[in-house]
């Protein structure tokens, strides 16, 4: 079955939910083939190894990241930044401290930054999949505007009071 649309999917699952997403993968496989995936290292690797031996035939387009803890997370945020991942179903583990919470953090703020659609749970997956956004060739997320932010320098005196500054310095050395 060949999807209408060709989506980019995170896939990242903490370990005590890493058989939890490759079970909701398995469940839903027949949707997701066709897409674009890019998933953490072994959470990567497990999925395409389970995908593989459900369905030995079809060529399942991955892009397999560093481990979470190892950049993997940052590795994602960065494809999410560059537009490469519109979905980002991400299993966390809501009952271990993870070492790299602070890139867990960044990667969960990128996503919103960003708009795409994120989850952190089967059940909010079950829904995502599940509606006909997912599979509506017209459904684009939109885009926010940050140019306000980017652009909040502009017009004003910062390089030029910074440049004086250090000259003022080196003239009382």
């Amino acid at each position: 079955m060949e999807p209408k649309v060709r989506r980019g999917i995170g896939l990242v699952a903490h370990d005590a939910m890493k058989k939890d997403l490759i079970e909701w993968v398995l469940w839903n496989s027949e949707l997701l083939m066709g897409h674009k995936f890019y998933c953490t290292g072994t959470t990567g690797t497990l999925i395409l190894e389970a995908l593989k031996e459900k369905h030995p035939d079809v060529e399942w387009d991955f892009t397999i990241l560093k481990s979470g803890p190892l950049g993997g997370d940052q590795q994602m945020g960065s494809r999410i930044v560059e537009g490469q991942i519109d979905y980002l179903f991400f299993f966390t583990d809501p009952m271990t401290l993870q070492p790299h919470d602070t890139d867990v953090k960044a990667l969960t703020r990128l996503a919103g930054v960003e708009n795409i659609i994120f989850c952190c749970n089967r059940s909010t997956a079950d829904h995502i999949i599940s509606s006909p956004l997912f599979m509506d060739p017209t459904y684009e997320r939109s885009h926010p505007d940050y140019s306000g932010y980017t652009k909040r320098f502009q017009g004003k005196p910062v390089v030029t009071e910074a440049v004086e500054s250090v000259n003022k310095r080196r003239k009382k050395k």
